[in-house]
C-alpha cells in the first residue's frame, strides 16, 4: 500500500460509522476555512525557506484535498482518482509543446498556448469564453486585481508605458482627496478602491507583486512595533502608558538599530 492509499483509507475510516465525530460532521462548506488556512501556512513555510515546515504544511493541504474527495465519494459524485485523472489529462492537453507537435520555446509562448487551449475548452463546453472567467472571487483583493489586469492585458487592453500608469495613480489620488474633502463617504470608498487598483497596475508594470510587497511592509511594521514594546518594557512601560512622542522616538530608533527581526518573547 502506498502512503497516499494509506491516507485515503485513514480518511475513510475517520468518516466511517465508528470514526471521529468531528470528521463525520464536516461538509465542503465547513472545511473551506481550513483549506485556505493550510494553504497560507504552506506559503509561510516557503517564505521562511523551512523545508521541514513545508513538508508538514503540504501534507496538511493534501489532507484537505483527500477530505473533500472523500466527501464527494460518499455522495457518489467523484473520487480522488477522478481528480488525479482529470488533472493529468489537463496537463497533457495544455502542454502540446511537450506531449504533442506544438512549438513553444519561451515561457510567454507557453502561457499564450495555455490560454488559447483554455478558451477552446470553454467554448466546447458551451461556457463563456471571457478571458476573465475562472478568476476566483475568494482571492485576496490585491492578488485578484493583478490577475484581472494580467488577463485583460493579454487581449491588448492595457497601458502603453509606465508613465501612463503613474499619471493614472496621480489622477486617482486627486479624485480620492476630492471625495474626502467633500465628506463623500461613499465616494471615498469608491475612489480609495480605484487608487488601490491603479497602484496594483503600477506594480504590475514595475514587476512588483502588490500582495508580497504589502506583506513585507506589514512584517516590517510588526518588527518595529515589537521593538517599541520591548524597549518600553525595559522601562516598565507599555504602549498604553507611553506617550506618542516616546513611541515616535523609539520608532525612529528601530529603523536605525534593528537589523534582525524582533521576536515576541511573550508568544508561547
Amino acid at each position: 500500500m502506498s502512503e497516499l492509499d494509506r491516507l485515503v483509507n485513514l480518511m475513510a475510516r475517520l468518516r466511517g460509522p465508528d470514526g471521529c465525530p468531528w470528521d463525520r460532521e464536516q461538509t465542503h462548506q465547513s472545511l473551506k476555512p481550513y483549506l485556505i488556512e493550510e494553504t497560507y501556512e504552506a506559503l509561510d513555510a516557503i517564505d521562511r525557506e523551512d523545508d521541514d515546515g513545508l513538508r508538514d504544511e503540504l501534507g496538511d493541504v493534501l489532507l484537505q484535498i483527500v477530505f473533500h474527495a472523500q466527501l464527494a465519494r460518499e455522495e457518489a459524485r467523484f473520487t480522488l482518482e477522478d481528480v488525479a485523472e482529470a488533472t493529468s489529462d489537463k496537463l497533457i492537453r495544455r502542454h502540446p509543446h511537450v506531449f504533442g507537435n506544438t512549438t513553444a520555446n519561451t515561457p510567454g509562448q507557453v502561457v499564450e498556448n495555455w490560454e488559447a487551449i483554455k478558451s477552446r475548452e470553454k467554448r466546447e463546453k458551451g461556457r463563456s469564453p471571457s478571458i476573465l472567467e475562472g478568476i476566483p472571487r475568494q482571492l485576496p483583493a490585491l492578488f485578484r486585481a493583478r490577475r484581472v489586469q494580467e488577463r485583460a492585458a493579454r487581449s491588448g487592453f492595457d497601458w502603453t508605458d509606465t508613465e501612463e500608469v503613474v499619471d493614472k495613480v496621480r489622477e486617482e489620488v486627486d479624485e480620492f482627496l476630492e471625495a474626502w474633502l467633500d465628506a463623500d463617504n461613499k465616494g471615498v470608498e469608491e475612489e480609495f478602491g480605484d487608487l488601490l487598483f491603479s497602484l496594483v497596475n503600477l506594480g504590475r508594470f514595475l514587476k512588483v507583486c502588490p500582495e508580497e510587497a504589502l506583506q513585507k511592509t506589514v512584517g516590517k511594521f510588526e518588527n518595529r512595533f515589537r521593538y517599541i514594546e520591548q524597549e518600553l518594557g525595559r522601562q516598565g512601560k507599555n504602549p498604553q502608558t507611553a506617550s506618542l512622542e516616546e513611541m515616535d522616538r523609539l520608532w525612529e530608533a528601530s529603523k536605525k538599530e534593528q537589523t534582525e527581526p524582533v521576536t515576541d518573547d511573550r508568544d508561547p
